[in-house]
């Protein structure tokens, strides 16, 4: 009987999928391990990633970095939680230094040169067929480690970035939007829809939100510590601020103005994420939609009614103009008005 098995990311926690076809006899014996499970969403069979699974199932150790990279990948943690980065931005810089000492397990951290940087480039991002984002993540933890590092061969300042690639945001029509905000009945889903789009929030500022954050008497809110470590206001419409008063009326938030189950705990991202999934769903929309998408979609709309450029900047928080131009190539208010040469034919 044919089947393959990997290790895989799923909930959080590291797992061994088993691929097969449909078979009684396996997916029985599949049922006798501990811990065994089948992902409707991944369709597959999943297992505990421990040492029995792994040898059962023959799956390999993956690589391991050197004492060295190890003892130098915690010090850059450090250095970085020291300077307060976000426990994300940690996490993401310390994995991709990782992976490149990874890559150079076998030489002392100290003799690596910018031609093992290109040499890292095309053998192993380019060769996976891995984003130009993750490439930049890459140069962004290896600039800022090997500045804290003496006596490297690395010369900082000719470490170059990958082209920025053009790539346009997505934007939804207004109808769209209307659509998947009224699309749920459970005022705490539509509420959190809303005010995404009605602020332009990144996901995470509105789960960061908190009552006293809602300045009902100057009709704006203050977003904390969002993005950068920086603050920001944005203004509060005033049809937000009825369906706000009626959500604090019904569900009465401790702490968190959105709440999980437990009260004073904030709200998932991934049950923030099921909520916009079950709305696009009842709207019938079938288009990819993230989160990002309402806050795109805040920007550009602002634009095409005539909002200057310099407010949609302070409103999203971009620290660069050059950021927020980027939905001058989206907004089709102009583009609609060209008459193009075949209605003249």
């Amino acid at each position: 009987m044919n089947w393959s098995s990997k290790l895989i990311h799923h909930k959080k926690e590291m797992r061994i999928a088993v691929y097969f076809e449909k078979n009684v006899q396996l997916i029985e014996r599949i049922r006798q391990f501990e811990g065994a499970k089948w992902s409707q969403s991944l369709k597959v069979w999943h297992l505990p990633d421990n040492e029995n699974n792994r040898i059962h199932f023959k799956i390999e150790l993956p690589p391991t970095v050197s004492e060295e990279a190890i003892a130098q990948i915690q010090k850059f943690a450090h250095w970085l939680n020291s300077k307060r980065y976000s426990p994300n931005t940690i996490k993401t810089y310390t994995e991709a230094l990782k992976s490149f000492l990874l890559f150079f397990k076998e030489k002392p951290i100290a003799e690596i040169t910018n031609a093992d940087i290109i040499c890292y480039n095309n053998q192993f991002i380019l060769q996976k067929n891995l984003s130009s984002s993750y490439q930049n993540q890459i140069v962004n933890a290896i600039k800022l480690y090997f500045t804290t590092i003496l006596d490297t061969k690395i010369e900082i300042d000719k470490i170059h970035r990958p082209r920025r690639e053009k790539i346009l945001p997505n934007v939804l029509s207004k109808e769209e939007i209307k659509q998947i905000l009224t699309a749920h009945s459970n005022i705490k889903h539509k509420m959190m829809l809303s005010l995404i789009y009605s602020c332009g929030l990144r996901c995470g500022e509105l789960l960061a939100l908190q009552p006293i954050h809602i300045d009902s008497k100057r009709n704006i809110i203050l977003l904390k510590s969002s993005k950068g470590k920086k603050d920001r206001i944005v203004p509060l419409s005033p049809k937000i601020l009825t369906m706000l008063r009626e959500y604090y009326i019904l569900f009465k938030p401790t702490f968190y103005l959105f709440e999980g189950v437990n009260a004073g705990e904030a709200y998932s991202e991934k049950s923030l994420q099921s909520v916009l999934k079950q709305a696009l769903k009842k709207a019938g929309i079938i288009k990819p939609v993230s989160l990002h998408w309402l806050r795109h979609s805040f920007a550009t709309h602002l634009l095409e009614s005539g909002t200057d450029l310099r407010y949609i900047q302070e409103l999203l928080g971009h620290n660069s103009s050059k950021t927020t131009e980027i939905y001058t190539h989206v907004s089709t208010k102009s583009i609609q008005q060209i008459k193009s040469p075949f209605d003249d034919l």
